[in-house]
């Protein structure tokens, strides 16, 4: 098969590393793709948010499955063009892909199925969602209710934060998706990462994880993307498992279907457990970066085998079969991030590396200038390992970070903590 994946970052690395397992793969075209990336496989340069020059460009290169890997080319509606010219595609459809585009269509959704969530009010201007947080308590969670790249959610420990929060938003501080807010009670328990593919009507979970979004050791600081991960989340327990796709998962699915925008691709299920019950937080229409990669390390070539039955909807005949093993993934990012950061740093080392089934580092910010790799994002590297135990995982990941001579990056030293 001759193979294009959509996407420039650790996410999309993970998701190459993982098709070039499988021996299926012909040829693999990754676009834009970046300096990681372009040591395996062809990258190309591609408006990939302009569906039909991402289809033209399928057409010119013979490809036979499109895999899209972030979440703007899937609000544009480029799955959608890429069906329409025939091709096989793993992403859903502009429609379904609300799920992830605004926070309210979830919470619609969850109501019209009895689906287990926090208590919401849907605002559209200031002065009424301040009134609502006043009438609340705290903490309370304001959310931008678009697209805002993992950064649109503020968890307010006083209501005079919140109602700043909220000005920021009708201000403009995360453009157009704070142009309507979701304010939601507070949910207290342990927080997870659900991996589900749909392909319409059939949901096979694929697996969990667990990641740390504060910047800081012992979760503290700004919200981030993801400073790190692990796989598999030690609160999905089977019965917490199977409760989440009974009572969570199914029902919203099948609701889709019912409002006729079936969803098709990989469903992220941001979890909140607490006394073996777990409560939707938010539904993410694409894979978790950086929990794509500890998931694509720990199951290797058969993702491309479950990707491609979930594109052509074959999945009541695909199953997942899992190594007994963990995996760890810890972010390397630019000094200064989640804030602002110089970019064009040097990074040294990484030819030295050793690249496995057991160690990869995946790239996530990096560009290729002459001979050297050079950081031009916020989070810049996914040192990435799995073992036996995670205590395993882990000592594998950090030595791949201490392999790195990169004085411009920093990282979280205690990644994994909670489950070690």
């Amino acid at each position: 098969m001759n193979i294009l994946i959509l996407g420039a970052g650790g996410r999309e690395h993970a998701l190459a590393w993982a098709t070039l397992q499988n021996p299926k793969c012909d040829k693999l075209i990754v676009a834009p793709g970046n300096a990681g990336i372009a040591r395996i496989a062809e990258c190309a340069s591609l408006d990939i948010e302009d569906g039909g020059a991402v289809a033209e460009f399928a057409s010119e290169n013979a490809i036979d499955l499109v895999i899209i890997g972030p979440e703007a080319p899937l609000a544009a509606g480029v799955a959608d063009r890429l069906r329409e010219a025939g091709f096989a595609v793993f992403g859903p459809s502009a429609a379904a892909a609300r799920l992830e585009a605004s926070k309210s269509f979830t919470k619609e959704i969850c109501d019209a199925c009895a689906a287990p969530t926090a208590a919401y009010g849907h605002f559209t201007d200031a002065d009424a969602a301040k009134a609502h947080i006043r009438a609340g308590t705290a903490p309370v969670v304001v959310k931008a209710d678009g697209l805002a790249a993992g950064k649109g959610v503020i968890i307010a420990e006083t209501l005079e934060t919140a109602c700043a929060a909220v000005d920021d938003m009708f201000g403009g501080a995360f453009g157009g998706a704070g142009a309507e807010v979701v304010i939601e009670e507070f949910m207290t328990g342990e927080e997870a990462s659900f991996f589900v593919l749909v392909d319409g009507e059939e949901c096979l979970a694929i697996g969990t994880a667990q990641d740390h979004k504060r910047v800081g050791e012992g979760d503290s600081g700004p919200n981030t993307g993801g400073m790190g991960a692990y796989s598999p989340a030690p609160i999905m327990t089977d019965a917490v498992t199977q409760k989440a796709m009974d009572e969570i998962v199914r029902p919203c699915m099948a609701e889709m279907v019912k409002r006729g925008t079936p969803y098709q691709g990989v469903l992220y299920v941001g979890l909140m457990i607490e006394n073996g019950q777990p409560r939707l937080v938010e539904y993410n229409a694409r894979f978790g970066d950086p929990e794509c990669q500890v998931l694509m390390l720990r199951l290797g070539g058969q993702a491309l085998d479950l990707i491609h039955a979930c594109a052509e909807g074959r999945l009541t005949e695909a199953q997942v079969n899992w190594a007994d093993d963990h995996a760890m993934t810890v972010v390397l990012a630019a000094n200064g991030y989640p804030g602002s950061y110089e970019k064009g740093s040097v990074i040294n080392g990484l030819d030295a590396l050793p690249d496995n089934s057991t160690q990869v580092m995946f790239h996530a910010g990096t560009t290729q200038r002459g001979g050297d790799v050079t950081a031009t994002g916020g989070r810049v590297l996914n040192a990435t390992a799995r073992g036996a135990t995670l205590s395993e995982a882990r000592a594998r990941a950090y030595a791949l970070v201490d392999a790195v001579d990169w004085p411009e990056g920093f990282c979280r030293r205690d990644i994994g903590w909670r489950a070690l």
